[in-house]
C-alpha cells in the first residue's frame, strides 16, 4: 500500500485515544500501510512509572513495553482507515512475549512491527523492541478496531 512520511507526537496523538501518562510513542520513522511501521519511544527518568518500578533501580515494566508494541500497531491500522478518530483499538491477544533486556532511563526504544494478517478490522502483527541493536523485547500482538460511543 504506500510509504507515509514520518508522524510526529501530534499526528500519533490524532489517530490514538491514549494521553499522557499513557500515549507510549513519541515519533513514527516509517510506515507502510497494512505491512510494517517502526516507531520510537524515547525513556525519561521522568517516565511516572519509574517512581514505583523501582525508586533505586529503575526499570520500565515489560507491560508497557508491550503496551508500546501494541500502540505502535495500532498506528499503522488506524492510518489506513476511514475515519480514523472514531475508531478505538483493543487488544486481542498477546503470544510468544518474551523480555530479553531491561529498559532503563536514557534507552531509546525502537519499535519495529509486521502484520502477520489482516481482516477487515482485525490484524495480527509480530513486534520487536529493540534498544540500540539489542532486542528487548518481542511478542505476536493480536488486535481488533472497534467504534468510539
Amino acid at each position: 500500500m504506500g510509504e507515509v512520511g514520518v508522524l510526529d507526537v501530534n499526528a500519533i496523538s490524532a489517530l490514538l485515544p491514549h494521553r499522557y501518562p499513557f500515549l507510549l510513542l513519541d515519533r513514527v520513522v516509517e510506515l507502510e500501510l497494512g505491512q510494517r511501521i517502526v516507531a520510537l519511544k524515547n525513556v525519561s527518568a521522568n517516565e511516572p512509572f519509574f517512581v514505583g518500578h523501582f525508586p533505586e533501580y529503575p526499570v520500565m515494566p515489560g507491560v508497557l513495553i508491550i503496551e508500546a508494541l501494541a500502540q505502535a500497531g495500532a498506528v499503522m491500522m488506524l492510518q489506513g482507515m476511514d475515519d480514523p478518530q472514531g475508531k478505538i483499538p483493543f487488544f486481542a491477544g498477546i503470544d510468544k512475549a518474551k523480555f530479553r533486556r531491561q529498559v532503563v532511563p536514557g534507552d531509546q526504544l525502537r519499535l519495529e512491527l509486521t502484520v502477520l494478517r489482516s481482516r477487515g478490522t482485525s490484524c495480527k502483527l509480530a513486534g520487536v523492541a529493540y534498544v540500540g541493536e539489542e532486542v528487548a523485547a518481542s511478542a505476536e500482538i493480536m488486535a481488533i478496531v472497534g467504534e468510539r460511543s
